[in-house]
């Protein structure tokens, strides 16, 4: 059984083709970049978190978060000029709230949010067409949350025409709440004993409409150019960086619309559903878990950049993670190694690789939450446990062996 004694670090940024695309996993020098800022009122908060300026009520938090969906909108442009599928574009606007929504549930926010978004794009190749499915389409996925108690407010936001800044369309937004400081997670309740609930970021659950492949909206550089073949490039040389080594550009095998082995309702899924399922939130499912279980929750992170590797940062103290008993890589991770020869320790600090959302907590509650999933059909199990240590580690039990961090 092989063994990787990897030393945790920024600069082990999984290295490999990620680096030589111009990304980086950890994002080593966006931290040091932001180093001297104003770190909040908690350190080891997955969120920022500072004192009620708005309305000057110690009892309150003040919390505004910003992200979207990266290089995914690439894909969306390429599955929209291959097939005429503007539809495609609302799942990006998906993308784009789930990546700042799932963020704020780890710190325990769940309603009563603002959302403004941020549109940048190409005119000269991105119609008013495309700006409509994603503005309508953010506006569709709140109504479609306020079934769950789960409220937000679109504030509309910034639509900039900046051709010469980017090739084809950047899709972002910023969320903003002001909630009880009694009820936020700080993680800093993170200890030995927990226990460590993943829960599924692939199938469907009750809220989606289709199959959800758990990709999300993290390592889309890598997933497109290692999947997709060279076709892409010499059709569509907007969607990459033309710096770019002939050898790291689109050298997959594959089309948007080829036929995968994995068929779900009798219909064999693309290759263009599986990259671009939209990115499940775990919003309904974690009102419900906040509302009942919040004083059982010891900690709570979205594995998304950084994959699982993430919760590495937000250990309060010297600790040793262990997880064991990861889901089975779900096809699409499996499908992006085959074709980019990636190993393990750079899958899977890439990717979620199966689930993106991890609660800390006690064994007895984590029973009651993984029953609680399955009223969304969402696959929940204990994935792994918090141990005493004299430094921080994480140890991810893989197929070949284990990776040590």
């Amino acid at each position: 059984m092989k063994n990787f004694n990897l030393q945790y670090s920024p600069a082990n940024d999984g290295g490999g083709l990620y680096a030589r695309r111009g990304v980086s996993a950890q994002k080593e020098e966006v931290h040091a970049a932001i180093q001297k800022l104003d770190q909040g009122l908690y350190d080891y908060a997955f969120c920022k978190m500072y004192p009620d300026f708005i309305g000057g009520d110690e009892n309150f938090i003040n919390i505004m978060h910003a992200d979207g969906a990266g290089t995914k909108s690439i894909l969306a442009y390429l599955y929209w000029k291959e097939t005429g599928d503007a539809t495609v574009w609302k799942g990006i606007a998906q993308d784009a709230v789930a990546m700042n929504l799932d963020d704020l549930l780890c710190v325990g926010v769940c309603d009563n949010l603002l959302f403004s978004s941020t549109i940048d794009r190409n005119k000269s190749v991105i119609p008013g067409e495309v700006l409509e499915q994603v503005i309508n389409g953010t506006q569709e996925f709140f109504d479609e949350l306020k079934k769950f108690g789960v409220n937000i407010q679109y504030l509309g936001g910034e639509t900039a025409d900046v051709g010469d800044v980017v090739r084809t369309i950047a899709v972002n937004g910023t969320m903003m709440a002001r909630w009880p400081k009694n009820k936020i997670i700080t993680n800093n309740k993170i200890k030995p004993g927990n226990v460590i609930v993943g829960f599924a970021g692939n199938g469907q659950a009750t809220y989606e409409t289709e199959y959800n492949s758990g990709l999300g909206s993290n390592g889309l550089t890598s997933a497109r150019h290692d999947v997709l073949a060279k076709y892409y490039a010499e059709k569509y040389p907007e969607t990459f960086e033309p710096s770019l080594p002939d050898d790291v550009v689109y050298i997959g095998k594959n089309r948007l619309v080829d036929e995968t082995s994995l068929i779900v309702n009798n219909i064999p899924l693309t290759i263009g559903k599986l990259l671009l399922s939209p990115t499940r939130t775990y919003a309904p499912l974690m009102k419900v878990l906040l509302e009942e279980y919040f004083d059982d929750i010891d900690g709570v992170i979205h594995c998304s950049g950084g994959g699982q590797t993430k919760c590495m940062k937000y250990l309060p103290q010297p600790l040793k993670v262990v997880k064991d008993n990861l889901f089975e890589a779900p096809f699409i991770f499996k499908l992006i190694q085959e074709n980019s020869g990636a190993d393990d320790k750079e899958m899977y600090q890439v990717f979620n690789m199966g689930h993106r959302l991890e609660i800390f907590t006690g064994e007895t509650s984590a029973a009651k939450m993984i029953e609680a999933a399955k009223q969304f059909n969402i696959d929940a199990k204990v994935v792994g446990r918090v141990e005493a240590a004299d430094k921080k580690e994480l140890h991810l039990k893989v197929k070949d062996g284990w990776i040590v961090y």
